[in-house]
């Protein structure tokens, strides 16, 4: 594809991300053939605030992924960028399904989060290949940690989101792990502070709104 049409293709792909219902997962859900718990309402909201933040995680990790990939010089590096936001929309498919069944709602500020997360996603992608593999690394380490909080957080009776959560960050372990084995550069610590701070606002909104 040529310019204009990677341009086309991403302004398709944000307005399906942040705004329309989750594209279909490939792999059925780790919690669907789990029983659906009977939660109290605090329970219940905990939740779905929790799921809430995951959902906003996995659209801020489609416009990352997507970003790099219209910057990043070499194919492979693109191809891998691809490849890891197709297989995040099941995350995404995955945590829209739990809101609903928690009779809640993503985050209504999708469309905010996407576009920055596309632009920060975009400038790693100038910045070199190596340093935006390490981006992804470093990033995939921050969600694989949240991620274990909220297995910590989350009711013990929600079986499905846990099931779901728990996969999340077996996969997201393994998509630091080929940025790290494809030449990820380690990025400096005040970079990794700013995105630990970033992410930090991000999820106290998301969960929230």
């Amino acid at each position: 594809m040529n310019t204009l049409d990677r341009i086309v293709t991403q302004l398709d792909q944000a307005l399906r991300v942040s705004l329309a219902p989750a594209p279909a997962a490939d792999r059925e859900s780790p919690g669907g053939k789990l029983p659906e718990a009977s939660l109290e309402r605090d329970d219940r909201e905990h939740a779905a605030g929790l799921m809430r933040i995951n959902h906003t995680g996995e659209v801020c990790a489609q416009a990352l992924y997507a970003g790099q990939a219209v910057t990043a010089r070499l194919p492979r590096v693109r191809a891998e960028m691809e490849q890891a936001a197709r297989e995040e929309i099941d995350h995404l498919r995955w945590c829209a399904e739990r809101l609903d069944a928690l009779g809640s709602h993503p985050s209504r500020l999708n469309p905010l989060w996407y576009a920055g997360s596309f632009a920060i996603g975009a400038a790693a992608g100038f910045a070199g290949d190596k340093w935006s593999l390490g981006f992804v690394e470093a990033t995939e380490r921050q969600v694989e940690a949240h991620l274990d909080s909220h297995l910590d957080s989350l009711p013990e009776a929600d079986e499905r989101s846990r099931a779901v959560v728990s996969q999340m960050k077996e996969d997201e372990a393994r998509h630091a792990e080929l940025a790290a084995q494809s030449g990820a550069a380690r990025l400096p610590r005040p970079i990794q502070g700013a995105m630990a701070v970033t992410a930090g606002l991000m999820k106290w909104v998301a969960y929230r709104v």
